[in-house]
Parts: C-alpha cells; sequence; structure tokens
C-alpha cells in the first residue's frame, strides 16, 4: 500500500491518468498549430501562387526551405531544451514561430518567400523532437506507443481542421485591403504566440518538480523512471559525431523519412492534386479533409494495438508498406475518388507509423544521447522527407505535368524504409541477445 491508501495499481493508474490529462491535451493543441503553421502554405498556394508569379518549380523550393533550416537546427534546439528546461525553450519556441508565421503576410514575391520559409524552420525546429523528449521525461515505457500516438494525431488533425479552416480565410480576400492568403498567415499564427505564453504556466519541467502531482504519485513515477533508464539495454551514449557514424541512428532515420516525405509532400502538393479536378478552392478544402480524418481514427487504434502487443517493429513496418502503395497507385487512379483512396492509404500509413516507431526509437537510445538522438532523426528525415522530396514533386510536375509521377519516389522511398526497419530490428535483437549470453 502507498503513503495514501492506494494499492500499487491504483497508484499507477491515478498517476499516469493525472500526468497524461495535464501535458498531452495541451501539447496536442501547441503541435496542431505547429502543423497547421508549416502547411498553411499548401493553401495559401491556391491564391499566394498568382499573386507572386510562382511556378510550380519556385513554390516547391520555398516550400522545401523550412526543412533545410529545419534540419540546422533541430539538433542544437533539442540539446538546447534538455539544459535550459522543457517549459521556457517550449514557450521561446512557438512564440517565435507564431510570429514570423503573421509576417509570412509582408512577402512580396519568390525571394522574400524563401527567406521567410527558411527563417520559418529555424523557428520551430525542435519543438516535435523536443515534445517527444519531453514527453519520455514523464511516461514510463508501456504507455508510450499509445500516448505518442495520440499526441501525433495533431499532424492529421491539423489538416483535417485546418483545410476548410485554411479555405474559408481565403474567402476574407479584399477585406481591409488585404489579400485571402495574407489573412491565412496572420489569423493562423497569432493563437500559436498566445499558446507560447501558456507553456510557461502549464509545463512543468521534470517529474520531480510536480507540486500538481501528490507526494505518493511524484515519488511513484520519479522511481518508476529511474528503474526503467537502469534497466534498458539501449544502443548508448556516444557523442555527436558517433551517433552520425551509428548504424542504428542513421537507419532510424532513414526509416523516419519515408514516412515524413510522404506526410510533408502531400501536405504541400495535396490541394492542388485535389483542384486540379476542378473543384473550387472552398470545395478543395473540405474533400482534402477527408484522407485526414481517417488517418486520425486509426492512427489512434494502430498505436493501441502495438501497445497491447507489446511489439513495435511490425507495427512500424507495415504502415509504410500502405503509405508506398498508396502513392504508387495515384498512377492509375484517373477520378476524384480512386484519388482520395490512394492518398487516404498514403496517410494512413505515414501517421499510423509515429507512435510504434517513436517508442521504438526512445527505446533504443540511452538517456544521454535521446535528446540528440530524436531530435537528430527527425531533422535528417525531414530534410530527406521535406527538404528533398517535395522539391522532386515539384521538379517532376514542372517537366511532366504529373504530380503522380513525382510521387513515386516516395513511394519507393517507404519500401525501402519498411525493409529496413525489418532489417535493423531482427540486427538489435541478435545484439542484445549476445550481450545477455553467458560469456
Amino acid at each position: 500500500m502507498s503513503a495514501t491508501g492506494d494499492t500499487p495499481q491504483t497508484l499507477e493508474t491515478t498517476t499516469m491518468r493525472r500526468v497524461i490529462l495535464r501535458l498531452v491535451p495541451f501539447l496536442m493543441v501547441c503541435y496542431f498549430f505547429a502543423l497547421l503553421d508549416r502547411v498553411n502554405v499548401g493553401f495559401a498556394a491556391l491564391q499566394m501562387n498568382h499573386d507572386l508569379g510562382l511556378t510550380p518549380a519556385m513554390f516547391g523550393f520555398a516550400a522545401s526551405l523550412f526543412f533545410v533550416s529545419y534540419f540546422l537546427v533541430e539538433v542544437p534546439s533539442n540539446l538546447a531544451l534538455q539544459r535550459v528546461g522543457a517549459r521556457r525553450w517550449i514557450a521561446r519556441i512557438m512564440i517565435t514561430w507564431g510570429l514570423i508565421t503573421m509576417a509570412m503576410a509582408l512577402v512580396t514575391g519568390p525571394y522574400s518567400l524563401y527567406a521567410m520559409r527558411f527563417v520559418l524552420g529555424a523557428a520551430e525546429a525542435g519543438f516535435f523532437p523536443g515534445a517527444i523528449l519531453y514527453l519520455t521525461y514523464w511516461l514510463p515505457s508501456r504507455y508510450r506507443a499509445r500516448v505518442l500516438a495520440t499526441f501525433t494525431v495533431s499532424i492529421p488533425l491539423a489538416t483535417f481542421l485546418g483545410s476548410p479552416l485554411s479555405v474559408s480565410l481565403l474567402e476574407l480576400n479584399g477585406i481591409l485591403g488585404l489579400k485571402g492568403w495574407q489573412w491565412l498567415f496572420v489569423l493562423e499564427g497569432l493563437p500559436t504566440v498566445l499558446l507560447g505564453f501558456a507553456c510557461l504556466f502549464v509545463l512543468t519541467d521534470k517529474p520531480k518538480d510536480a507540486t500538481w502531482l501528490a507526494p505518493a504519485q511524484r515519488e511513484w513515477l520519479v522511481a518508476r523512471l529511474a528503474a526503467e533508464a537502469a534497466g534498458k539495454t539501449p544502443v548508448g551514449h556516444i557523442s555527436l559525431w558517433g551517433l552520425a557514424r551509428n548504424r542504428y541512428f542513421l537507419t532510424m532515420a532513414l526509416v523516419c523519412a519515408g514516412a515524413s516525405a510522404t506526410g510533408s509532400t502531400l501536405s504541400v502538393w495535396q490541394p492542388q492534386i485535389i483542384k486540379s479536378f476542378g473543384l473550387t478552392n472552398l470545395q478543395t478544402g473540405f474533400v482534402n479533409s477527408v484522407p485526414y480524418g481517417i488517418a486520425t481514427v486509426l492512427m489512434i487504434l494502430w498505436g493501441r494495438h502495438s501497445d497491447r502487443q507489446a511489439e513495435r517493429t511490425w507495427h512500424t513496418a507495415i504502415p509504410l508498406l500502405l503509405a508506398g502503395f498508396g502513392l504508387a497507385y495515384l498512377n492509375l487512379a484517373g477520378g476524384i475518388v480512386p484519388t482520395i483512396a490512394a492518398v487516404s492509404c498514403a496517410l494512413v500509413g505515414a501517421y499510423a507509423f509515429k507512435g510504434p516507431f517513436w517508442a521504438l526509437s526512445s527505446g533504443w537510445l540511452s538517456a544521454g544521447t535521446l535528446a540528440a538522438g530524436l531530435a537528430g532523426i527527425n531533422a535528417i528525415a525531414n530534410l530527406i522527407g521535406g527538404g528533398l522530396m517535395v522539391n522532386v514533386v515539384g521538379l517532376v510536375k514542372e517537366a511532366t505535368g504529373s504530380f503522380a509521377l513525382g510521387l513515386l519516389p516516395v513511394a519507393a522511398l517507404d519500401a525501402a524504409a519498411a525493409v529496413s526497419v525489418l532489417m535493423i530490428s531482427r540486427a538489435h535483437a541478435r545484439s542484445v541477445r549476445a550481450e545477455a549470453a553467458p560469456a
């Protein structure tokens, strides 16, 4: 019995319920606006490309610059979070990127758009891996896949709800002399700034500092996390340079790049793919939200299934294969209905992947390597998935007139990622068995 009179099981249940309800919904709202402010350029493009004279290649390059600066700043940002504390650093990230999103309304041509997308990526860098790292400070391993899947549901949810919202804001075109796409940036950036200030009051850096937990709950959580940290067999503590040459780290980055490429390319180009069937901007927004609504539900169910089965590898690989199939099938889809079906498969795969994958990755990295490791995986994945593949789609579209052909390299990357996670998981299992064997 605990000091409060609870049984151990009751103490665990009440503690984790309080932790999850305190942190996860708030971080989900924050991440919702992170994604909204990142992908709203795809909806702004429905008006902005004409106003600024952007070709598909120009727009693809502008969209991809976000991921270049994101890559450069993400690891330093996560190390800074570890040093100064999540509460202050996440607040700083959000206030900065919210202000820059609002300033996107001031762009006047391709070069100012290039500059602002680059600065936006640097400002937002570190939020997602920082939030994942922060949650590992609070979540025992048995809770991670389902909670991380619930947290990352903000990704499809941002587009599911953001699609009709963004195209509705385009209808403000001409009010107070501003274009609709300018209103979109201003009104979607402002809530992020306000949420950034709220972080200072809602977040607590570590469980030992959580005055909102009862003493017995605080002691149980600290002891449970310490016991898990002492008992796991991770990749190990290595330097940043060593991390960059570590096969587990590099493979996990490649694996994550497949899902990242699928989500990033579709978030940027999907509104234009759908509008090409002759839909209005408003119709495009509502139709665009359908695949994200499906992905929102299925990724939560998949994360829970992964936790119930205590299995991560196949729960990571199967969604990647589904994503690759969906993108490849786009080349055979001749109408709006099969196109939405193909895109739905791709997005379900890309997002169902996330909960099991981040649980798998955080379980392989040591406490000393976790901050840089998670940020590095996400940074490399975004550089390949967003920085490279978003450009590829734009260039192929300009050369051939086909979005579907441009997405074939992304489908191939998904397939390679699925094979890679199966191979590296088998190698890791052999390594663990070898270490456990008597000398």
